[in-house]
């Protein structure tokens, strides 16, 4: 069964996606996105539900992605209302904290000036009259709790409402669709999957592979064969414990390793998260799950800063869920968790060819940067679409979420 021809055809809807679909069609490109199973089906809703700039970025002196992400943020805060909420922050410093309370406060101070010094970006050192109110808060060995204000969401909602834009703007969704095989040719791609048992051929100027953790598994399936970029995929678990948080967000370091743990409210109970655990190249990013030493790891987060947490006669974790990172291959020597942590978090564009590219891979990105990266990969891929009218501008479209039920 033959399809009417696309500028741009989208394989995957996670953020990254619905992002394209957007910006493409915000640009005046006709869009169709090919969803496997429904939006957000993936690590798209398996996330920390930050959007951040990314304070512990700065130990790497990644400036400019805190930046762009703070950016972001802040359209994200003016644009969707309803799906991002700025939050309280507290970063509790001990005796035994790695991170000094002069260190946290310079690292807040550059946060505060990357962010453009507005009123989302003020941070404040909370006065020990302050801290017994804090949720439960250790205070034995407490040096320091300092204040400040990112934002979460609802990492799911937050996709489906970027596609209900992008829907809103011309593109076309399809869920349930299998991905089938990509044939690129001079004129751009033909496209092939499956939906409801039946075969469609699609063509179009530009594909775009925003598999995620698939992403390699797509690029397989194009003729001419297509070299894939060298990635590791790390998993990071999240646990649901019982328990209420009335005061907003906690910044932890785990006492095994130091490595930056949140523990958040979330839907009246706590999300504590997360872990970063290599995951086998060759499985499928399908049976990513969490382990039991991961959510003990978590749990002894949890109870090294909130004594309520230690020698609990029942396990207090509800659920578990698990989700994939894409990551630049690190170097192999490094053979623990913490090289994940450390690791360079930028976006990788993969193109099929550096002068008119056909088909472009997204590999990484952050939740919070998804419009920023849209919009770079229209760019790269300008040369290769028809010259069209933009009908909106996607830094000043709002977003709300459409429900569970779309997509």
């Amino acid at each position: 069964m033959a399809h009417k021809p696309y500028d741009v055809i989208i394989i995957g809807g996670g953020i990254h996606g619905t992002g394209v679909a957007q910006a493409a069609a915000a640009a005046g490109h006709s869009v169709l996105l090919l969803e496997q199973e429904k939006l957000a089906s993936g690590t798209s809703s398996r996330s920390s539900k930050l959007i951040h700039g990314g304070l512990r970025y700065l130990e790497g002196m990644h400036f400019s992605l805190v930046r762009e992400c703070l950016r972001e943020r802040a359209l994200l805060l003016k644009n969707a209302p309803s799906l991002v909420k700025l939050q309280p922050f507290h970063i509790p410093v001990y005796k035994d904290t790695r991170r000094r309370p002069w260190l946290v406060r310079s690292g807040l101070t550059l946060y505060a000036v990357l962010g453009g010094f507005n009123c989302a970006s003020l941070f404040r050192s909370l006065g020990k009259s302050q801290w017994q109110d804090l949720d439960g808060l250790d205070t034995i060995g407490l040096e320091a709790v300092f204040r400040y204000y990112d934002a979460q969401t609802d990492d799911a909602a937050l996709t489906r409402a970027v596609m209900h834009s992008a829907i809103s703007l011309g593109a076309e969704l399809v869920t349930g669709a299998q991905f089938i095989s990509g044939q690129l040719n001079d004129n751009g791609a033909v496209v092939q999957y499956k939906k409801d048992a039946q075969t469609i051929t699609c063509e179009a100027r530009v594909v775009v592979n925003a598999g995620g953790p698939w992403a390699n598994q797509i690029l397989e399936k194009f003729t001419p064969s297509q070299p894939p970029h060298a990635v590791d995929l790390v998993q990071g678990t999240h646990i649901i414990i019982e328990g209420t948080l009335n005061k907003g967000i906690y910044y932890m370091e785990a006492p095994t390793d130091r490595r930056a743990i949140f523990a958040m409210p979330w839907h009246g109970k706590i999300l504590v998260g997360t872990t970063e655990t290599p995951f086998d190249a060759g499985a499928d990013p399908a049976s990513a799950a969490p382990h039991e030493q991961e959510a003990q790891y978590l749990l002894k987060t949890m109870a090294s800063y909130f004594p309520a947490y230690r020698n609990l006669p029942t396990n207090p974790v509800c659920s578990a869920f698990a989700g994939l990172r894409v990551l630049p291959r690190g170097d192999s020597s490094e053979g623990n968790n913490n090289s994940a942590f450390t690791r360079p978090r930028e976006t990788v564009l993969h193109t099929d060819r550096t002068t008119a590219p056909r088909l472009l891979t997204i590999y990484g990105g952050k939740l919070t940067a998804y419009r920023a990266t849209a919009e770079k990969s229209l760019q790269r891929l300008q040369s290769s679409l028809p010259s069209r009218k933009a009908i909106a501008n996607t830094r000043r479209l709002t977003l709300e979420d459409p429900g569970a039920d779309h997509g």
